[in-house]
């Protein structure tokens, strides 16, 4: 899924309807934010994670300590 490109007027809009009205200096910087998350998301929904345990699954100090000193 490619990362969509968000304007700075979209980015306002999306704002504004959050209740989160921009200052007009701030639109460009927020929907290159949101860009940036949108790729990282993008790239996240990509992962195969298989049989990957959720993270309720895990146990912390419960693990084999198998190392040597």
């Amino acid at each position: 899924m490619p990362a969509m490109d968000i304007t700075p007027p979209e980015a306002a809009r999306w704002a504004a309807r959050a209740g989160l009205p921009l200052p007009a200096d701030r639109h460009t910087a927020v929907a290159a934010t949101a860009h940036h998350i949108h790729s990282v998301v993008a790239v996240l929904r990509e992962l195969d994670f298989g049989d990957t345990a959720p993270a309720g699954a895990y146990r912390a100090g419960e693990g084999k300590h198998d190392a040597a000193v």
